[in-house]
């Protein structure tokens, strides 16, 4: 936006920036203020998602079943479906993925509402008990800050890139207290690219969102773990088992999850239908296991924090099991299998939240499933069913997102329970190369990997995919109708600023072009001008491409045909407008060079 005789305000502090402040200094100080307001936002999303749960849940017994639970998430979809739809009017579902098709697709721009729809959409949900995760709500609000905040300053789309990764960090790291996970989430989940120039704006971010929450909500940790029992050298093949174990486990959500996806997507148009099955699986899984009910985090802690029979029984309270201790690894197996579905059942009926919290919760459930069963069977060296509950945590999310690094410094920091960073370490491994074996992709990336549009830490990969086709088209060309002479044809090409002369029906369907190498011997020739028509002289194109053609096959296709020009039509094959191979690849040598400088 350029300063008019009477400039805005904005106009004058941008002016005054450029002039004063360097990109790398704006960058940081844009950091701050995105971790404060990430912390905020997540301050006030697990504000309301508390005073709703208590509003509704405080009068339950813990004795017996409450038919309430069949009521209350039904409402809750229901009105975050009327939220989004006549308020929001856009799809705010797949949180991360979202950023990551934002950074890959749309030069790092979210929109305005981002800001704030998802914190109100997910606390209703979570609120009346949606069975998900408030996480990638806020990373996608943090994200968003970043990018609408780099807009309002007019920063680059690299530095747009880096504020995007700068407000998930920040969510991260305001949520659970854990600034070097944040960082670590954002360039392993983001594929934010570590460097010197990225570092001190991503840890800017994270610590500021950190310090904030804590003063926002205390020092008290989202979950609390207290080690018993020392880790030993000899529990090194059962932390290899449960990494294993925990691989398969993420194999399954995945796949479950995405099968369930298959199943409501079927249902796109039909919103009563979706709310109808969302609603009645959900409410009747919340039923039979209370411990589906919101997030799960009470359930976690339970099995983090139990030391005898009655503490880990508890978490049967207000279900069909309570009282049953003989039942309790039924129950835990059946909550692990069945948590998948309701996280499912959450997001396709309408409601919205993430599945970052979902995984860490089948985490802690298998885990602790794991240990029981080792422990039963009298295996000769005993495992703490609490400590593997914490790292059956770390391996399901490292493989749910394959992000060891996260899943490591996560837990390490939420819990504190850095003297169990070897075994954090192994299980994330394993679980990682484990599902690495059947699933290339994490949750997140998987879609966008289908498409081709997923950026990785392969800078020439990364800089195909940001470049944008349209960007390079040019439209400022003569096309010419096959029924011309060629004495016309001699007038426009002494008019036409370029060598590509396209031939196009009245219609404007590309039938061939004009190569002038090729006409040389007669263009001169005015005895001719009347006897030779385009239709006569003209040549098929070498190759044609599309509007919506990935960069790299674009280039691919230049580098087969060796041709300089090549023509872009759409779906009815309508010309366009032409790409210029020259063009082409000095924009993808500038990206380069912008996208590898510090």
């Amino acid at each position: 936006m350029e300063a008019t005789e009477n400039p805005t305000l904005m106009n004058k502090v941008i002016r005054w920036r450029n002039e004063h402040v360097s990109d790398k200094q704006m960058t940081i100080v844009l950091a701050f203020f995105i971790g404060f307001f990430a912390s905020v936002a997540a301050f006030i999303l697990h504000w309301i998602i508390r005073e709703i749960q208590i509003l509704l849940t405080e009068g339950f017994t813990i004795t017996s079943y409450n038919w309430l639970y069949l009521v209350f998430p039904v409402i809750g979809i229901y009105l975050t479906s009327l939220f989004v739809r006549y308020v929001v009017k856009d799809n705010i579902s797949h949180g991360i993925t979202r950023i990551l098709y934002a950074i890959s697709s749309k030069r790092s721009r979210l929109r305005g509402h981002n800001c704030w729809s998802s914190v109100i959409a997910s606390a209703i949900t979570i609120g009346f008990g949606g069975s998900v995760g408030a996480e990638a709500p806020i990373v996608l609000t943090g994200s968003a800050i970043g990018s609408n905040l780099g807009q309002l300053f007019k920063m680059d789309n690299r530095q747009l890139m880096l504020l995007v990764g700068c407000g998930a960090s920040a969510a991260i790291a305001g949520i659970f207290k854990a600034p070097i996970a944040g960082l670590v989430f954002t360039l392993e989940v983001l594929m934010v690219d570590l460097s010197m120039a990225s570092l001190l704006p991503i840890l800017t971010s994270s610590v500021t969102a950190t310090c904030f929450t804590y003063i926002f909500v205390g020092s008290d940790a989202l979950f609390t773990f207290h080690l018993d029992s020392e880790w030993l050298i000899e529990r090194v093949p059962a932390t290899i088992l449960l990494g294993l174990f925990c691989g398969f486990i993420s194999l399954y959500f995945i796949r479950t999850m995405n099968a369930c996806e298959s199943v409501f997507a079927k249902l796109k148009d039909n919103r009563y239908g979706k709310l109808a099955l969302g609603g009645i699986v959900l409410s009747l899984l919340i039923f039979f296991f209370p411990s589906l009910y919101g997030e799960g985090y009470q359930a976690i802690n339970i099995l983090l924090n139990g030391k005898t029979e009655a503490d880990w029984n508890s978490i049967m309270n207000n279900s069909l099991f309570y009282g049953n201790s003989r039942l309790l690894l039924v129950y835990i197996a059946l909550v692990l299998l069945t948590k998948v579905f309701a996280t499912s059942a959450t997001n396709g009926g309408g409601g919205c939240g993430g599945t970052f919290a979902p995984s860490l919760f089948i985490g802690a459930f298998s885990g602790f499933l794991f240990a029981r069963l080792w422990n039963l069977h009298q295996v000769s060296v005993y495992i703490p069913e609490k400590n593997f509950a914490l790292l059956g945590m770390a391996g399901v999310m490292a493989g749910v997102m394959h992000a060891p690094l996260t899943g490591i410094f996560l837990i390490a920091e939420i819990t504190g329970g850095y003297q169990l960073f070897i075994p954090l370490i192994i299980v994330s491994v394993c679980a990682v190369i484990t599902i690495s074996i059947f699933e290339p992709h994490s949750i997140y990336a998987m879609r966008l990997a289908r498409e081709g549009k997923l950026i990785t830490h392969h800078t020439d990969h990364s800089v195909l995919t940001l470049m944008s086709l349209e960007s390079v088209i040019e439209k400022d060309y003569i096309a010419i109708n096959p029924d011309m002479p060629l004495g016309k044809l001699v007038h426009v090409i002494s008019q036409s600023h370029t060598n590509f002369i396209p031939v196009v029906d009245d219609g404007g369907k590309l039938l061939g072009e004009i190569d002038i190498t090729k006409i040389r011997h007669i263009i001169f020739r005015t005895e001719l001008y009347q006897k030779f028509h385009v239709s006569q002289i003209m040549t098929p194109v070498t190759a044609t491409l599309n509007v919506n053609d990935p960069v790299g096959d674009v280039m691919k296709t230049f580098e087969k045909t060796g041709s300089y020009y090549l023509p872009v039509t759409d779906v009815n094959e309508h010309l366009t407008g032409f790409i210029s191979r020259t063009r082409i690849y000095s924009l993808y040598r500038k990206m380069v060079h912008d996208y590898s400088a510090e």
